[in-house]
């Protein structure tokens, strides 16, 4: 079944920082996960109905089963995504995973 890992990151100290190291080698990097069949992120602020939120971004990766997912995060390339997270999101990131279905 088609499963999701949602990354909600927290607003960081320095933007600017965050989203140099992001785009250009975090983006990169996350993009090698095996199995990966799609990678989104939001453009713009996140907000919530009633306004600003907690989260300064928010990145989709899609793959095809909770065990597709398993997989890419036990790997080497998950590994090194992982590990990276700490070179960029001092602020934090809350990871969600889970199977979806059309309704």
């Amino acid at each position: 079944m088609p499963t999701k890992l949602i990354a909600l990151y927290k607003h960081p100290d320095n933007p600017e920082h965050f989203q140099s190291h992001y785009f250009g080698i975090h983006v990169p990097l996350a993009k090698t996960l095996p199995g990966l069949k799609r990678y989104e992120v939001s453009a713009g602020p996140v907000a919530t109905p009633q306004g600003a939120s907690q989260y300064h971004l928010v990145a989709e990766l899609t793959f095809d089963s909770l065990a597709a997912v398993g997989q890419a995060l036990a790997s080497s390339q998950g590994q090194a995504v992982g590990t990276d997270l700490a070179n960029f999101a001092a602020a934090g990131v809350d990871l969600l995973v889970f199977e979806t279905k059309a309704l």
